[in-house]
């Protein structure tokens, strides 16, 4: 960083599940919190503490006197480039839209409703956050570079920013998911309910609850997990629960008109089409992330330094 000028901060915030429905009288998220429905029985309370660690992150960034660039339009690519450091205010959802637009600059990931959160990625929550910024821009904040997966559609890289994950199956839940599979000489021919494959960061969310294993933070691995494999035989896929090493890329390809891929959530969707061809290998930009160690472990939650 650059003696006798400002810190550049990026400042990313989630807008609450009532904050998106707020301006409309009549959307039925209203009618339910006034019926006092179970379904939205923590819509407010998670609102109001995420607003007051915003209040929070705000004047922590004030007292620090850095330039700040709020990022409006948080689902929409944004240049990172210019930024010392780049702080997401929500959840683990807010910091893997954001890590998309992210090459280098380190992230500080908030936790803004830690009652309502678990925060994997957040290295600060409410109560902590001044410390934590503190130790951000002063590079004292224990940090970890997180391997992302690069993913190509016939050849041409779709993304080399996946921090989570990946999810390949059919357009429709209840639909078969057809395709090959090839790697390490292997050529399979598959059926199931799809596949995941993410780089380590993603391994505690769904490779973990799909039946994979929790891989350490600092793995360059990527590993995939196939969900449901419809063997009626009883033979096993070889390519079932699988790691791919760094210099390797695993294969699929689609057997199916109709197939998707999901990157890091429902946000991102590419539709795949029959013959389609897939490529997914460790990407060239890892992600530094503050605030957590490859010691965290599996539903710890957030805490500075």
């Amino acid at each position: 960083m650059t003696r006798g000028r400002k810190k550049r901060v990026g400042l990313v915030v989630k807008r609450s599940t009532y904050a998106l429905v707020a301006d409309q009288p009549d959307d039925r998220l209203h009618a339910l919190l006034e019926q006092g429905d179970p379904t939205v029985a923590n819509v407010m309370s998670a609102h109001d503490e995420h607003m007051a660690t915003v209040a929070e992150v705000k004047a922590a960034l004030l007292e620090e006197h850095v330039e700040v660039t709020r990022i409006r339009r948080r689902r929409e690519p944004f240049d990172a480039s210019g930024f010392d450091l780049v702080v997401t205010v929500g959840g683990d959802g807010t910091l893997l839209r954001a890590s998309h637009s992210v090459g280098s600059p380190p992230v500080l990931a908030v936790n803004s409703a830690p009652s309502y959160s678990v925060g994997f990625f957040c290295g600060a929550r409410r109560g902590l956050v001044a410390d934590a910024l503190h130790a951000a821009l002063r590079g004292k904040l224990a940090r970890i570079s997180l391997t992302r997966m690069q993913v190509e559609l016939n050849g041409e890289v779709l993304s080399s920013r996946v921090l989570n994950d990946a999810l390949f199956c059919h357009q429709s839940p209840a639909a078969t998911s057809r395709y090959i599979l090839e790697h390490e000489g292997v050529v399979e021919e598959q059926k199931s309910s799809g596949l995941w494959i993410g780089p380590a960061a993603g391994s505690t969310a769904a490779q973990r609850s799909a039946g994979g294993k929790v891989l350490p933070l600092s793995s360059k691995n990527l590993q995939l997990v196939v969900r449901e494999p419809y063997t009626p035989d009883g033979k096993p896929y070889k390519l079932w629960r699988h790691l791919v090493r760094p210099e390797q890329c695993l294969h699929v390809r689609s057997k199916s008109r109709k197939m998707r891929l999901y990157l890091d959530g429902p946000d991102t969707m590419i539709r795949v089409g029959l013959g389609y061809m897939l490529g997914f290998s460790k990407g060239s930009e890892p992600l530094t992330l503050l605030g957590i160690s490859d010691r965290r472990t599996w539903g710890e939650r957030a805490k500075s330094g």
